[in-house]
């Protein structure tokens, strides 16, 4: 067997992926079940007037948003890392996969953040009328929608090849595999919906996305309690090596 693989533990790796994981899953329960969920609705003049109300609370809420992205770009390499010893070429298509997951969903904070100084700026009031910039910043939230929805369709595309992995790997239980991989089903079925059938997707949502909840939060806690076994982990990556 390699010294490299026999020196590389993945038990940090796995708890600090897991502690990763938990701080996203957090944080877009924040951001999308409270502060989206209490601010934004189908209005665009009432959605205004509730982020001026409100404007430390949506700032919280992007922040938690923006700090979504940047825990799970050490999680996806972490990820990378605990899977390679099952398939170096299928880890490596989900790695790329959760890369432009994240490219894609950077760009679509990038969107919420220009939504409150649109509505308070003095200059832009100045410059456009209140209805002007009311519309302006629910269309910033409509592209927010749509780059978020496209990352995520990327993202079930990670979560149905993270699953397989899972499933294969011998020293992650096979149902955190069919956890992932149903999760990842979901997301593709609501994103797509999300973004060609909307009139679907207010069928499915909320309801289709507990099976993502459920198989993310289940990930998280195993890596964080229960980790990986160093044992089998090593004989597996011997097996690749």
């Amino acid at each position: 067997m390699d010294s490299r693989v026999l020196k590389f533990s993945p038990l940090p790796y796995a708890r600090l992926g897991g502690a990763l994981y938990l701080v996203i899953i957090l944080c877009g329960l924040f951001a999308e079940g409270l502060v989206m969920s209490k601010l934004v609705g189908a209005d665009a003049a009432a959605t205004a007037r509730n982020i001026l109300a409100a404007p430390l609370l949506w700032r919280v809420g992007v922040a938690a948003n923006v700090l979504v992205v940047l825990c799970a770009l050490p999680l996806l390499w972490i990820e990378y890392l605990l899977l390679r010893p099952v398939s170096p070429r299928l880890v490596l298509l989900a790695l790329i996969l959760n890369l432009a997951s994240l490219a894609v969903e950077a760009v679509s904070k990038v969107f919420m953040l220009v939504v409150e100084p649109l509505l308070s700026n003095a200059g832009y009031q100045a410059a456009f009328s209140a209805p002007q910039l009311t519309a302006l910043a629910s269309l910033a939230l409509r592209l927010h929608d749509i780059s978020f929805n496209v990352a995520l369709v990327f993202f079930g595309f990670t979560c149905v090849l993270n699953g397989y992995l899972l499933f294969r790997s011998g020293y992650f239980p096979r149902l955190l595999g069919v956890l992932m991989q149903v999760a990842g089903g979901c997301y593709l079925v609501a994103c797509t919906a999300a973004l060609f059938a909307p009139a679907l997707a207010q069928k499915l949502l909320p309801g289709i996305l507990l099976p993502c909840l459920l198989g993310e939060l289940s990930m998280a806690l195993w890596l964080l309690i229960k980790g990986v076994d160093r044992a089998q982990w090593q004989a597996r990556a011997g097996e690749a090596a």
